[in-house]
């Protein structure tokens, strides 16, 4: 008998790699569901032996999935597979009924691990009976392998999915730093020009004053900034959760925006760096502007940055007002050393 299978990952590019990544002699039906609302839809048409259930999604994330399959009482083995590790988001799918918890990307031997107990007991198939030969047919294709070769994944999912992983490990850092949950809205990977830049920190802003850290890396060639911002608002709680001296000896303020911003940058950073082979060297951090209107804080970004591929992620603390919006700009001469670096990624492309 064949082991039913659902994957349920946004991201056409880790559903790719998790399906393409099961041991040879595993034989598996695998469906397909690309956010929870699908995988919840069939789940109540099909049954499945055992799905695989990614986190930050859009439509219904993979908390409202599991938190579905128990008011629907649907009971199949889940194994959340997320790059959101902080330890929060780990306990939390396990008190849903998540079977367990792993961390992106999944590597073989974990996957062997897991899925050895759904294997099926394989007999001996009975002989073909003996037929008068015909011409040769065409192979046929199993249902999984057609979905795979007509899932097509671009540049732009590539780095939505390199970026994800990211991203999990930057918010597992700062869960850790404030001993907090760490919410991980979708990222944004976009090309921008200087305008468009300009444009996408005033919507960040939102009406609010600002505060901006920005930080240098670079690494085998490859060069960008980094860029933190901190609304004024969301200072204030920033303020009461750290337990710095408040006798005047150092600026609070300051304290916070540079340790803040080395927590972010340097571990969403290491996040890349480990899935492209690369090891980064950061500059200190320098401030932009503090408590400035948003104008006022874009003219003193004006001139830095021309054409960029920008990575736009926010992260806001569970319980509170604090939102930190990091920017991670990558200048144009640095995509062709990235997209090599991250070819393994595509190499089951034609």
């Amino acid at each position: 008998m064949t082991t039913r299978v659902l994957i349920t990952d946004d991201s056409a590019l880790a559903r790719k790699q998790l399906a393409r990544s099961f041991p040879s002699d595993f034989d598996a039906d695998v469906s397909f569901a690309e956010n929870g609302k699908v995988a919840v839809e069939l789940l109540k048409e099909q049954s499945f032996d055992v799905m695989f259930l990614d986190l930050t999604m859009p439509v219904m994330d993979g908390y409202e999935t599991l938190d579905a399959m128990k008011k629907h009482r649907i009971n199949v083995p889940v194994y959340v597979v997320s790059g959101d590790i902080q330890p929060k988001a780990q306990e939390r799918v396990l008190r849903l009924g998540a079977k367990a918890f792993v961390k992106k990307p999944v590597s073989p031997e974990k996957l062997e691990e897991i899925l050895t107990p759904y294997k099926s007991i394989r007999t001996e198939p009975a002989p073909a009976p003996v037929v008068a030969p015909s011409a040769p047919s065409q192979p046929t294709q199993s249902a999984t392998t057609a979905a795979l070769n007509d899932m097509k994944v671009g540049r732009r999912e590539m780095y939505m999915e390199v970026v994800n992983v990211a991203m999990g490990r930057a918010a597992d850092s700062l869960a850790r730093f404030f001993d907090v949950f760490v919410h991980m809205p979708l990222p944004q990977v976009n090309v921008l020009e200087v305008s468009e830049l300009v444009m996408t920190v005033r919507h960040l802003a939102n009406n609010d004053n600002m505060s901006g850290i920005c930080q240098g890396f670079s690494g085998e060639g490859l060069a960008g900034e980094a860029l933190m911002l901190i609304s004024d608002s969301s200072m204030k709680d920033l303020l009461n959760i750290m337990d710095y001296p408040d006798d005047g000896t150092v600026d609070n303020e300051l304290e916070v925006m540079v340790d803040v911003s080395n927590v972010l940058i340097s571990a969403f950073l290491s996040g890349i760096g480990e899935q492209a082979g690369l090891v980064f060297a950061q500059s200190y951090p320098e401030i932009i502007g503090q408590h400035l209107a948003v104008d006022r804080l874009v003219e003193k970004m004006q001139g830095t940055w021309k054409r960029t591929v920008t990575i736009e992620v926010s992260y806001a603390i569970d319980g509170t007002n604090i939102k930190c919006d990091l920017l991670l700009l990558l200048v144009d001469d640095s995509l062709p050393l990235l997209d090599a670096k991250l070819a393994y990624l595509m190499d089951d492309e034609d």
